[in-house]
């Protein structure tokens, strides 16, 4: 409860911040106005006092907030705010705050930023945080960060910038502390005292051999405690989770998940050290999937910014939506077929649209379950089958339970409004109906991302459209051809 309170209060604080900087913003433009409109003597020289005094009130605001506190002010304001505020932000601060902001705010913030600019940003910069920004970087800047480091670090950023952008070898950190297993803990400590701090999320020393190849680790609570005589050979971890470079970083996500890890080793194949994969990387790219993952299932191609421009944000969002008029179209081709049922009972009309949207909440639900477990790692083929059945079971038990409780309610509501129609036989046509029709969304649901993934493709990316395709027309067929042959 400690824990969700302070998220509350560290929450309200942000808005806070955010509605300051707006209330400062619109102050600025009034005054700014104002002084415009004036005829006053001097005005020429009013004008500059009045901008600059806003300014300094503004910029010791953006000067007192955390980077990722500025990063959130700017993804809530309208571009032309955002590139004011911009503006007024320290050089110094620049890399760590375009490391915070969305892709879409970056890429807003970069084009507005020269090359000189964009080299100054990343001089306060570790090399895998400019690993982080490279691919949003003009090609000749990133070549000029190149040149501007020195052989290790330039070396280091080839290498990152070599892997796979999913890849453990994207994400790992350089900035390590190692030892030899050979010292005492007395020795190791004089040797970490001779560092000004330890780099962050540091809660192990590495311990390397001669040619630097790990041999496991050193936690700091056995250094701590321990006797300062006896050798980290003695009481270090051998069995030690690492990951390669190319690993894949969502099992290593999920490692850290499971393990409770704050850090790994990162090595190559015969086993020497190359950086280390932390906890703030692994979380940061977990939020980036999930984001991704929201946007993909929604058919959006990319991220996209609030505050874009119309032309943008509709050629995002275009395609899927291309896509579903096409489904559409197909599906309400069924009801075409069934126009004289319809005429001839027109209550179907209504009944319909609650058979179609029932099924595709149900198959939604198996659609999320079934993505998820995918994404953990949990569905391999040995319980697929049990999973299929399981699922199946569940809808055809929703659907007897819920169609019958419609098919009830059908019956009471239309008992004699429905013509030669039977209303008992209406509500069990209705029944029988929605149970089929969640058999179908559970279906959809299970077997959509299942050959996605086997296709090589992101299980989420259209699923949604697919199953909303099917289980609208496979609703519309179901309610409408079993009244046609049972009713009419």
């Amino acid at each position: 409860m400690a824990q969700v309170e302070q998220q509350r209060r560290h929450q309200e604080s942000i808005e806070q911040h955010l509605q300051e900087v707006q209330a400062l913003l619109r102050k600025h433009h009034l005054l700014e106005e104002f002084a415009h409109k004036q005829a006053m003597p001097r005005r020429d020289l009013v004008e500059p006092l009045v901008h600059k005094q806003n300014v300094a009130v503004l910029q010791r605001k953006l000067d007192a907030l955390h980077p990722a506190d500025v990063a959130h002010i700017l993804e809530a304001l309208p571009q032309a705010e955002r590139l004011t505020v911009w503006e007024l932000v320290k050089a110094e601060r620049d890399g760590d705050i375009l490391l915070e902001v969305s892709d879409a705010v970056r890429e807003t913030l970069l084009a507005d930023m020269d090359a000189e600019e964009i080299l100054a940003a990343t001089e306060h910069l570790d090399t895998d945080e400019i690993a982080d920004l490279a691919p949003d970087l003009p090609k000749d800047v990133v070549q000029d960060i190149l040149e501007s480091l020195d052989a290790q670090n330039r070396a280091r950023l080839q290498s990152v910038l070599s892997y796979p952008e999913e890849s453990v070898g994207a994400l790992m950190d350089f900035d390590l502390v190692s030892i030899r297993e050979d010292i005492t803990l007395e020795v190791a400590l004089r040797y970490l005292r001779r560092f000004n701090e330890l780099p962050s999320h540091t809660d192990a020393i590495y311990v390397v051999d001669r040619n630097d190849c790990l041999c496991g680790v050193l936690p700091l609570q056995r250094l701590i405690v321990n006797n300062p005589e006896v050798e980290v050979s003695e009481i270090m971890e051998r069995d030690v989770a690492s990951f390669e470079p190319n690993s894949d970083a969502a099992e290593a996500a999920a490692a850290f998940e499971r393990y409770d890890l704050i850090s790994a080793p990162v090595v190559t194949s015969n086993g020497k050290l190359l950086g280390r994969l932390t906890i703030d990387q692994v979380v940061d790219f977990i939020r980036e999937q999930a984001d991704e993952g929201v946007l993909k299932y929604a058919g959006l191609r990319e991220e996209e910014d609030l505050f874009a421009s119309v032309w943008k944000s509709a050629k995002n969002r275009a395609p899927w939506l291309a896509i579903n008029l096409v489904t559409a179209f197909a599906a309400s081709r069924v009801i075409e077929v069934f126009q004289g049922s319809i005429k001839e009972l027109v209550v179907l009309a209504t009944l319909q649209a609650i058979v179609a949207g029932i099924g595709g909440n149900s198959g939604n639900q198996t659609l999320t379950l079934i993505v998820r477990g995918m994404a953990l790692g949990h569905i391999q083929p040995t319980n697929a089958r049990l999973l299929i059945l399981k699922e199946l079971s569940v809808s055809l038990l929703n659907g007897m339970l819920w169609g019958a409780v419609l098919g009830v309610l059908v019956a009471f509501w239309y008992s004699g409004g429905t013509g030669h129609v039977n209303s008992v036989a209406l509500g069990a046509v209705v029944m029988g109906a929605i149970t089929l029709n969640l058999l179908v969304g559970a279906i959809v649901g299970i077997l959509v991302p299942l050959t996605m993934h086997k296709l090589g493709r992101d299980p989420a990316v259209g699923s949604s459209v697919v199953l909303t395709f099917a289980t609208d027309s496979m609703g519309f067929f179901l309610l409408l051809g079993l009244a046609t042959l049972f009713l009419l």
